[in-house]
């Protein structure tokens, strides 16, 4: 009978021999790793070659074909639907386009999972609207709707709803899409300060260099053509030092 998969005690996260499919179409197969607590975790690699899939997978959107992903130990995917539920509500996600509701202004918005989910009054919800924002510097913009700020902020608005339910992981499907240099790097430092001073544990998929050298702590790379992962490690030691020409190529783009 087969073993059930096992996190190391460290691990807040843990994706166990992952495969991945659309029907007979397997997208990438035998993912194994660990996201440690309090860490920048980024998923790269070049693009349609599962990047967002995976994410999908660890935050419960979409089942696997093989293999499960554990929370501080627990099965995701073997959990009865209340306790995967639970489980999810230990997440926040941030997507591409950051996903505001465009008839609502960024407090709305930002109060919709405290709405769903809690019991907090009026008065405890506003305030904690404004931490939210403040947290991630948009004090003073609850009243503005997302049509009236800059992409950079809406980006950042979106991570303040992520951040409504005070998750233990906060998952990013390519942040920096459609940011300037300037902002994508704003957001950036901000993941660093959130990372530093609230201890959230962080998981991007992004294939942006800027960002994976200046956040990442480890980094887990995942190639289209051998539909699996094929390198782990600090990108840094990775880019200079890695046994694979793919992840080598990937990492060094740009240099002359």
């Amino acid at each position: 009978m087969a073993t059930a998969p096992v996190a190391s005690p460290s691990a807040q996260i843990a994706v166990r021999n992952l495969t991945m499919a659309y029907g007979s179409f397997v997208v990438q197969r035998n993912l194994d790793f660990d996201i440690r607590q309090g860490e920048i975790f980024v998923i790269m690699g070049d693009s349609g070659c599962g990047k967002s899939t995976l994410l999908r997978h660890m935050i419960g959107l979409q089942s696997p074909a093989e293999g499960d992903v554990l929370v501080s130990g627990r099965s995701l995917w073997h959990a009865e639907p209340d306790e995967r539920e639970a489980m999810m509500r230990r997440f926040g996600v941030l997507y591409q386009s950051g996903a505001l509701w465009s008839s609502l202004t960024l407090a709305e918005n930002v109060s919709l999972p405290m709405q769903q989910f809690t019991d907090l009054s009026a008065t405890e919800m506003r305030d904690l609207v404004a931490l939210k924002l403040a947290l991630v510097g948009l004090a003073g913009f609850e009243a503005f709707y997302p049509s009236e700020i800059s992409g950079g902020m809406r980006k950042r608005a979106g991570l303040a709803r992520a951040m409504a339910l005070d998750p233990e992981v906060l998952f990013f499907d390519e942040p920096s899409a459609g940011l300037d240099p300037l902002s994508s790097r704003r957001l950036d430092d901000l993941i660093l300060e959130l990372r530093q001073s609230l201890g959230t544990t962080f998981v991007v998929v992004t294939h942006e260099l800027a960002s994976i050298f200046t956040i990442a702590d480890r980094a887990v790379f995942l190639d289209a053509e051998a539909r699996t992962q094929v390198a782990l490690g600090d990108p840094k030691q990775l880019r200079d030092s890695s046994d694979n020409p793919k992840v080598r190529a990937f990492l060094q783009r740009g240099r002359t």
